[in-house]
């Protein structure tokens, strides 16, 4: 139910493809609210609509009916700039990719979206400085992302996500490409962040392990939600961040 610390209200969400010939419901009727500082997983199988799920949510995606609303602007009306704008000072993105720009160093890419925000040089530098050191990459801040392990540039692909101080992380499938122990510090500092910052995560996911650690787990079946659960624990194995 909607209240005052609903960070995400989304209602009635269609997606449609191929309208005119055979209809295809990425998503069937969602509705969903998100509450600040959750740390939830969606689950389903492949073609179940999580990742069309996850772009409603941030604004990559419009549906064909319903809305979504973010600490109640309603993001669905909004349209060029003014949608850019909002998921940049909003909504923070990890992608599997980890879509890091090659030519930057670390710090760098931490940097950017602040760049973009146009915040003062100091208060940019302090915020980068905290991120690296939070995701236990100081040591590597003038490294690019070639020079990085895939752990390393899940994290920094973290840190970027968090510079902006958006209202909430959403993860697309971010330990997929990743052992078994960068997968671990990924996620120890993902809930760590969430603990102690109140940072909300909302996880598109196959992963077992992200399934495990979430408090929230909502599983879609052909584009509807068949299941919203509260795992009876969330206690895990604590991986050493490297």
């Amino acid at each position: 139910m909607k209240n005052n610390n609903t960070v995400i209200d989304a209602h009635n969400l269609v997606r449609v493809y191929d309208e005119k010939t055979v209809p295809i419901y990425a998503l069937n009727r969602v509705h969903l609210h998100i509450e600040r500082g959750e740390f939830t997983a969606i689950k389903g199988p492949s073609g179940s609509g999580k990742t069309t799920l996850l772009n409603m949510l941030g604004g990559l995606d419009s549906p064909t009916e319903g809305f979504v609303e973010i600490n109640g602007t309603n993001i669905t009306k909004l349209k060029g700039n003014k949608l850019i704008d909002f998921r940049l000072n909003n909504i923070g993105f990890v992608f599997q990719s980890y879509n890091l720009v090659p030519v930057l160093t670390a710090r760098e890419n931490v940097e950017f979206i602040m760049l973009l925000q146009k915040r003062p040089t100091s208060e940019i530098k302090k915020r980068v400085n905290e991120l690296l050191q939070q995701v236990g990459l100081s040591e590597k801040a003038g490294k690019r992302p070639s020079e990085l392990s895939g752990g390393q540039q899940q994290r920094i692909a973290v840190a970027r996500a968090l510079a902006p101080k958006p209202q909430f992380i959403l993860a697309d499938e971010p330990t997929a490409n990743l052992d078994s122990v960068s997968a671990g510090n990924l996620l120890d500092i993902m809930a760590k962040l969430n603990k102690e910052e109140n940072m909300t995560f909302i996880f598109s996911t196959h992963d077992q392990r992200v399934i495990d650690r979430a408090r929230r787990v909502i599983t879609l079946e052909d584009g509807k939600i068949v299941a919203d659960t509260a795992p009876a624990s969330t206690e895990h194995t604590h991986y050493e961040t490297s």
